[in-house]
């Protein structure tokens, strides 16, 4: 295995991971939701919402963790995948190109972070429910 095939296969596989976990994240985050609907919805006890809300909390604090951690997996393929570039056309040299045309809200990492945070603010929603409930 040469250099560009291990850094390839690294960046590959990490940016597939990344992409399955926000996707596991979305349906879990559907079920959880759909809990404390259902919760609210049949009357359920205020420490069932707390917990459904806490649990809302601790998905999205663990998939925040884990997409860091995937960023940063990605990120130290990007150094060699871009000196290999510099071998090819100006035009075909994808990693060097986005470095100077980023966008800091047209990326995954604004949208997979927005729905993350979300997810995270309805939880804490949902427990601070909860707990004012109980009084």
């Amino acid at each position: 295995m040469n250099q560009q095939q291990y850094l390839c296969d690294h960046y590959r596989f990490n940016a597939e991971q990344r992409l399955k976990a926000f996707n596991f994240f979305v349906v879990l985050s559907m079920f959880a939701d759909g809990g404390v609907f259902t919760a609210v919805e049949k009357g359920f006890h205020p420490l069932i919402l707390i917990l459904l809300g806490g649990f809302v909390v601790i998905v999205s604090a663990v998939f925040w963790v884990m997409d860091l951690r995937s960023r940063e997996l990605l990120s130290l393929a990007v150094p060699g995948l871009r000196a290999i570039e510099q071998e090819l056309p100006e035009s075909a040299r994808v990693f060097s190109r986005d470095l100077h045309t980023q966008h800091r809200f047209i990326r995954y990492t604004f949208a997979i972070r927005a729905l993350i945070l979300g997810q995270f603010m309805f939880g804490a929603a949902v427990v601070a429910f909860g707990a004012f409930s109980l009084f």
